[in-house]
């Protein structure tokens, strides 16, 4: 075996001690948790949105303690303010000088995770403020440029059941993200073990087991894992056929009001890539596309006022594309 070899089989092995330190606080959720991890072997950013109380957020810090990274935590409120996210500049003096001069203070996104707590209650203008730093991993003050930090990611909270006092994400951002989570309840079991261990003085420590470094590896390694010609078509099918205007599909054009881009398609490619991998595969399954496509196309294909009201879901449309569509060819 060679050098190279023992390295991807060493970082492979760095996925399941990560996923077993978070499982010490959190019960259940596997598949919550492997689709988070898979956007950070992905290098993208998730949406999570869950009613309260169901351990988002200490997931999140879960997470950032068994990786070596840095971990700020920011709850955006209605009078949050860019700067506040973004950093000010300040005016300092040169005591040995004399002279002032203005110095960027940096805010907590300088951070390799970020948590977005509550995305949704801060007005558009604040929420912005994450575009430049989601998209290109870096900000823009006062006509400068900021590298931040990598690894980046960025996991932002929102409760689906509070609609007043909150701003709900526009469409350009949502795409931004690239997979949108949804947190369910937990079972009977898992609630009982929930309450058990979390009553009691004992408390878990969780061990930092991946470092930084690491993890650029494997999102390296993410983009490396094979995927044939006729999945690649499959994907894209798949995609084009969340467009009412396009589609062949009834079921489309009589609930979908626009369908998803083709980032849409990438996303899926990358995180079937990223799931395949964080299973020990080097090669993308129809499974991992399946699996992946919930999550990718969630945010992206637009329901319209009919589906709305009568509660058919971007998820519906997706299950039944994979149906229509069927396997390749």
């Amino acid at each position: 075996m060679d050098t190279r070899e023992t390295e991807i089989r060493e970082l492979l092995q760095k996925i399941p001690l990560l996923k077993n330190e978070i499982r010490k606080l959190i019960v259940g959720q596997e598949e919550v948790l492997d689709e988070i991890i898979v956007a950070l072997l992905a290098g993208g950013h998730c949406l999570l949105e869950g009613v309260p109380g169901l351990a988002k957020t200490l997931m999140v810090k879960t997470l950032a303690q068994a990786l070596q990274l840095s971990f700020r935590r920011i709850q955006f409120t209605p009078d949050l303010m860019p700067t506040d996210i973004v950093g000010t500049e300040i005016l300092e003096e040169d005591h040995s000088t004399g002279k002032r001069f203005f110095k960027f203070n940096k805010g907590p996104v300088f951070a390799n995770i970020i948590l977005a707590d509550e995305i949704n209650r801060t007005p558009p203008k604040t929420q912005s403020a994450l575009l430049e730093a989601m998209q290109e991993f870096e900000v823009t003050y006062g006509g400068q440029t900021y590298p931040l930090d990598r690894p980046f990611f960025i996991l932002a909270t929102q409760n689906p059941i509070e609609q007043a006092g909150t701003y709900p994400l526009p469409e350009a951002q949502l795409d931004r993200f690239l997979l949108y989570i949804k947190i369910g309840y937990p079972s009977r079991e898992e609630e009982l073990q929930i309450l058990s261990g979390t009553t009691g003085s004992k408390k878990a420590v969780i061990n930092p087991v991946v470092t930084a470094e690491e993890i650029i590896s494997l999102q390296q390694l993410v983009r490396e894992v094979n995927i044939s010609d006729d999945l690649i078509a499959y994907a894209g099918e798949l995609v084009r056929a969340t467009r009412p205007a396009t589609t062949a599909i009834a079921y489309v054009k009589e609930w979908v009001r626009w369908g998803a881009g083709p980032r849409a398609g990438q996303s899926l490619i990358l995180t079937a890539k990223a799931r395949a991998l964080s299973r020990g595969r080097y090669a993308v399954l129809m499974e991992d596309l399946h699996a992946m496509a919930y999550p990718v196309l969630r945010h992206r294909v637009l329901m319209n006022f009919r589906a709305e009201a009568e509660q058919v879901t971007a998820d519906e449309v997706t299950r039944t594309l994979i149906r229509e569509i069927g396997r390749v060819n």
